[in-house]
């Protein structure tokens, strides 16, 4: 019962708030599919130079791998991969889901952009970045971060 209350409501607020067209404007269905590592983290070849890449909404970080069954395991493997600008351990929290979008990879036809706060020791300012679970992309580290060693 509670899910069906969750499932309508979600329609709904999609409905009107949300158009039929994505805003999304780093989506490639042609990239290539991500690997993983022998440390169970996505192999990261790129850096992005788009300060946008990641820090805004319209410009996620893209990481879907096989499927959305598992909602965590994705975020996991990115994360894992990364440190600071300077090798720094990094620390992620989920902070919210946002921003609904129309993607064929959902069963309710729509996702959501997790949101993620992402911490260092030293660091001055806080970084929120804004990943998709739904679609594919390049992946490429964001600027301001490096790849862990």
């Amino acid at each position: 019962m509670n899910k069906s209350i969750f499932f309508i409501a979600l329609l709904i607020g999609m409905a009107s708030c949300s158009s039929t067209q994505s805003t999304l404007k780093n989506t490639d269905d042609n990239a290539p599919n991500l690997t993983l590592s022998k440390d169970n983290t996505f192999v990261i070849t790129e850096y992005s130079k788009d300060k946008k890449y990641g820090y805004d909404k319209d410009y996620p970080i893209n990481i879907f791998f096989n499927n959305t069954k598992n909602e965590t395991i994705n975020q996991q493997r990115f994360f894992n991969a990364l440190a600071g600008p300077n090798g720094e351990a990094i620390t992620y929290t989920k902070l919210e889901n946002c921003c609904p979008f129309p993607t064929k990879r959902s069963e309710l036809g729509a996702g959501f952009l997790d949101v993620y706060e992402v911490k260092w020791e030293g660091q001055k300012k806080t970084i929120t970045l804004y990943v998709n679970i739904y679609e594919k992309g390049i992946l490429m580290v964001p600027v301001g971060l490096s790849l862990k060693k």
